[in-house]
């Protein structure tokens, strides 16, 4: 069989299979590998550290103040 042969299928003739492109983590840089990883473009441990990571709740304080008028 050759390339011009119209029964060969596409993709398996001679031509030479393109590499696949190296996908990083966005935050750390490193080479994702998982699937779901790769969908997310962060690695195991980063999406890890920022399900962890939100803003601290202030701490609640009573606040005196007068009673508005009306109520």
């Amino acid at each position: 069989m050759t390339a011009d042969d119209p029964t060969t299928l596409p993709g398996l003739g001679a031509e030479p299979a393109t590499p696949r492109r190296r996908v990083t983590c966005r935050m750390c840089g490193r080479p994702l590998r998982g699937r779901e990883a790769r969908l997310w473009g962060l690695g195991d441990e980063c999406r890890a550290k920022l399900a962890v990571r939100s803003a601290p709740r202030p701490p609640a304080r009573d606040v005196e103040q007068d009673t508005l008028p009306g109520i």
